[in-house]
């Protein structure tokens, strides 16, 4: 689909007479009073692929200034928008409430039953990011919205796919990294409408207020996995951090949680003996997790100051020794939430929101004295103490803070602060910090949405069982279905588990030391950790991952349905279609009784010829096939047991 079918698609709806937006003010509907507000739109070149349309409506009663800033796209059929709200009078405006950011309608192609594909979204579960698809008949009706404030927290992943609508389908995705809510409503036409969950709020005089954003991504054809893919390659090209003009390669890490309790047992020396293991071996990053700072965690949050009596020369000393290995650092902070009796608590109470009988209270970004200081001094420590990767953790649901913090006539407005806040600091670390990477992490992967993932990478996208395999292939297979990049942990330096683990990046929470010193933390599957650690198996995996990691970049095809069950198989496909490779990972589970598989990989060129690699724990097997769509069939004779499958084509 051209690019300009988007600029057709403004063009029809942000018209003098109606809007794809909708919302209540002083009790009317919008479509009954816009069309009488002073309207006007102006439009600027942001870049070569990037253009900016701005729509305004003005009511000459109240004078409430109501701007869409919408961007479109040279080399995608997009559109993204985003509203403000600004009182331009010197009085409060009536109440303005239900704000709906995209209220509009789309008609079935061809009289079919359109379809929503969408996914589940991280609650530590084995579930966590599962395919869902919805069949919209007439009659149908869907409302979604996380639980307790996060984004992508249980319920949904804040990103969908519409199959048969238009020419072909549309991919919604909302940037609201708060308590956002939609809905699908199947008649005559399918309606779709998105925003925050409760606004019925009032407006000061010159006040203004930001809205969720909106994605639409028009896709055509038949098959809806093209519009998955284009969603994973406009991510890529328009909204995934860069680094030196390219997307984000998520890192490859250590960390040595499962060895010092998190990081509650982390030392200056043990920490950098700990990463002088890894080091040799082609890591790029080593991660110090919570609790190194006063008071540790989990009780300790509020207490952003270095434990001077483990690390006595602060975070400089390791990250100096780091980088004469060759490492850079990731440092993780949970600044959003606050316990009690800790320095932000005692010192500046009047930035803490609290709930009765609760001792951890939300650090309140809306607040702009609260903000200020968290930026300079997280800033003042990425500076002064070398950290490379700022890790960003909130493990608490701020949504009742929020409301219970609301005025009647205000309701919404705490939560708008605290988001507008967050984007505020983030945007200020990276202006400040240029080469600055933040990692996005909320129990796991609770707060996803288009906001954040333009901000920030998922270096831990669960707290699921940590590096159970089956329950990891399976989030690997969902996710990537709408992102292009996240990541995870490995427990142990063994085939099946570490390729279950992997995507762009992975973490390496493996015992350099065993059997020496024995790891806090269990492992879900067997393994001897009685013998010393495997180095030479732990250098060929490392080895592994960087020769095919940038295949993570490519399209995306599941070839096997999505199953959490033990007694099957999975296997997915990464396909770079700019270099004419990819890679398959194969994955035959502890329970499946079939030996064999056929493949039928996706994305190929009709009757080209391939080189093709397939490697299993010990074996290597090099094939020349052609027309690989007629399918391949592998063989893993044990269980569990996995293969890595890449291929080349042969001009």
């Amino acid at each position: 689909m051209e690019a300009n079918f988007a600029e057709a698609w403004m063009s029809s709806h942000f018209r003098s007479d109606m809007a794809p937006f909708s919302f209540i003010y002083d009790g009317r509907q919008s479509n009954e009073i816009i069309k009488d507000w002073k309207q006007e739109h102006s439009s600027r070149n942001l870049s070569q692929q990037r253009t900016q349309h701005t729509f305004t409506y003005l009511d000459p009663e109240t004078k409430l200034q109501i701007s869409c800033d919408c961007l479109l796209f040279g080399d995608f059929p997009a559109i993204e928008w985003v509203m403000k709200l600004r009182n331009t009078s010197d009085k409060d405006t009536p109440i303005v409430e239900r704000i709906q950011v995209l209220d509009c309608s789309f008609r079935s192609r061809d009289g079919q039953d359109p379809i929503l594909h969408r996914a589940l979204g991280s609650s530590a579960a084995k579930n966590d990011f599962a395919p869902i698809d919805d069949a919209m008949r007439p009659g149908f009706e869907l409302q979604l919205a996380p639980i307790g404030g996060r984004s992508s927290n249980t319920t949904a992943l804040p990103f969908f796919n519409i199959e048969g609508v238009e020419e072909g389908g549309v991919v919604l995705a909302l940037g609201w990294s708060g308590q956002w809510a939609t809905s699908f409503t199947r008649g005559t036409e399918l309606r779709i409408t998105a925003g925050m969950e409760l606004t019925h709020l009032k407006l000061h005089p010159n006040e203004e207020i930001r809205t969720p954003s909106i994605l639409l991504l028009f896709w055509k054809g038949q098959d809806h996995i093209q519009g998955h893919n284009l969603l994973r390659r406009f991510i890529l090209a328009h909204h995934m951090p860069k680094k030196y003009g390219k997307p984000v390669t998520l890192m490859l890490a250590c960390s040595s949680g499962s060895l010092y309790q998190e990081s509650n047992r982390a030392t200056e020396q043990n920490q950098i003996d700990f990463a002088s293991r890894f080091a040799p071996l082609g890591v790029e990053y080593h991660w110090i997790d919570a609790g190194w700072f006063e008071g540790g965690w989990p009780n300790g949050v509020g207490n952003w100051f270095i434990d001077r009596n483990r690390f006595p020369k602060g975070m400089k000393s390791v990250s100096e020794a780091l980088r004469r290995m060759r490492l850079g650092l990731i440092l993780w902070f949970e600044p959003e939430r606050v316990h009690q009796g800790t320095w932000l608590d005692r010192e500046h109470p009047e930035w803490v929101l609290k709930l009765q009988d609760n001792p951890n209270g939300l650090l309140n970004l809306g607040n702009e004295g609260a903000r200020k200081w968290l930026f300079q001094h997280i800033s003042d420590m990425i500076k002064n103490e070398g950290i490379e990767v700022y890790r960003q953790d909130f493990n608490m649901d701020p949504l009742p803070y929020w409301r219970a913090t609301d005025e009647p006539d205000r309701q919404g407005m705490t939560e708008i602060r605290h988001i507008e806040g967050l984007y505020t600091l983030w945007d200020e670390l990276l202006t400040r910090n240029p080469n600055l990477i933040i990692d996005n992490c909320a129990s796991g992967g609770r707060r996803i949405d288009l906001e954040t993932v333009s901000r920030s990478v998922a270096l831990w996208r669960t707290d699921y069982n940590y590096f159970e395999p089956s329950g990891y292939q399976c989030h690997t297979y969902g996710i990537s279905l709408y992102l292009p990049s996240t990541s995870t942990g490995s427990g142990y330096p063994e085939f099946y588990s570490f390729r279950s683990s992997i995507n762009s990046g992975v973490v390496l929470d493996w015992n350099p030391f065993q059997p020496e010193i024995p790891s806090l933390r269990t492992l879900p599957f067997q393994v001897d950790i009685a013998e010393s650690f495997p180095r030479e198996k732990a250098i060929r995996l490392i080895e592994d991952f960087k020769r095919i990691r940038h295949f993570f970049f490519g399209d995306f095809y599941p070839l096997t349905p999505y199953s959490i069950a033990d007694n099957t198989w999975m296997a997915y496909q990464f396909h770079r279609e700019d270099l004419h490779q990819g890679m398959i990972l194969v994955f035959r589970r502890p329970e499946s009784p079939s030996q064999t598989l056929k493949l039928k990989p996706k994305g190929l060129r009709s009757g080209a010829f391939y080189g093709v690699i397939v490697e299993g724990d010990s074996s290597r097997q090099n094939l020349l096939l052609g027309d690989l769509d007629e399918g391949l069939d592998v063989t893993i004779e044990s269980a569990p047991g996995s293969l890595l499958i890449t291929y080349t084509e042969i001009e």
